[in-house]
């Protein structure tokens, strides 16, 4: 099966196929990091502003030498920003820590929003929303309505201004899916979510790609609980094959499904890897399949029970909103 190479989004632009994911990355090694990706060939960065590592990014991107036109960034929009008026600064403040004029992609990175106490025309920083025994506090209400915040997002505060060249979202499921789509004016063009062998969500990814809806990955090796999978006997049976390691091949797995990861790493060895795909046999694509099915589905990231009140994010469980009580309503059951 061929690599993709670029991703044709829907609103007409090449998206590099492979990010350098650079959440969690370690303080002081991120623009090394993210200097010796681009001069590796990595042509898209995936940062965000709730990272606390975007001026580090910005560094790295300078250092590399290459030009910014010849780079895609990504960002997103934190949960504390959610308030319409809060989003134009929060893409400036992105913008200025970056060190560039424009966005490629802008994301809404979280269908919450935490409560702030600051003054009017400030940007909130997190010690601005209040805490619960140890929670973060959440405005139900905006949380509920990211429908202003979207429109924030796609009018002249960002894409009509050129701050930004495309709009998408993270961690929706699809009920808001529907709920947004229903409502935009730009229609998002990718959703970041988990994505691994051990979090496949294979009914979903085909959803987002019959809506055309770019399916990103995050975690795309998943995590320390996917260690028993990386080092699989399946896995390694075909990383031996191609000479990699199981890392590069559940990259390559994840391509195969139209999938875009964004793999992370500060080491320059793994870095320099992830860059470079094999082309699996749909035999092989179809094995690893079978071995993310073949366990059961695990999540590395659910803040639920970190918010005040719980705030059940992903709504996995729900009767009505669920992916798939949505698909089951899609296909006319009940």
């Amino acid at each position: 099966m061929p690599v993709h190479t670029t991703y044709k989004l829907s609103n007409g632009l090449d998206i590099p196929s492979i990010a350098l994911g650079t959440w969690m990355s370690t303080p002081g090694e991120v623009e090394k990091a993210v200097k010796h990706a681009i001069q590796s060939g990595y042509k898209h960065i995936d940062c965000a502003w709730g990272y606390g590592n975007e001026a580090e990014v910005g560094e790295g991107i300078k250092a590399s030498g290459v030009p910014r036109d010849q780079i895609w960034i990504t960002s997103k929009l934190f949960e504390l920003h959610h308030k319409p008026e809060h989003v134009e600064l929060a893409v400036r403040d992105s913008l200025k820590k970056l060190r560039t004029d424009y966005l490629d992609m802008y994301l809404l990175h979280y269908p919450v929003a935490w409560k702030t106490v600051c003054p009017d025309g400030v940007l909130p920083q997190k010690e601005h929303t209040p805490m619960v025994d140890g929670r973060l506090v959440i405005d139900i209400p905006l949380s509920e309505d990211f429908l202003s915040t979207w429109a924030a997002m796609e009018k002249d505060q960002l894409v009509e201004k050129g701050l930004v060249r495309s709009i998408g979202v993270s961690n929706f499921n699809i009920y808001k899916l529907k709920k947004l789509i229903a409502a935009a004016k730009i229609k998002p063009v990718a959703n970041q979510i988990e994505l691994s062998i051990q979090n496949p969500q294979f009914e979903f990814v085909d959803w987002l790609q019959r809506n055309q809806i770019l399916p990103q990955a995050f975690s795309p090796l998943g995590g320390l609980a996917g260690q028993h999978l990386r080092q699989h006997p399946v896995v390694l049976e075909i990383g031996k094959k191609y000479g990699v390691h199981g890392a590069v091949v559940l990259v390559s797995w994840l391509l195969a499904r139209g999938i875009q990861p964004l793999p992370k790493s500060v080491f320059e060895n793994e870095i320099e890897a992830n860059i470079k795909p094999v082309d699996l046999t749909q035999e092989e694509v179809e094995k690893l399949s079978e071995l993310a099915r073949s366990f059961p589905s695990k999540r590395v990231v659910n803040p639920s029970s970190e918010y005040e009140p719980f705030y059940d994010v992903y709504q996995e469980d729900h009767p009505e909103f669920s992916d798939k009580a949505q698909l089951l309503l899609e296909k006319g059951g009940s």
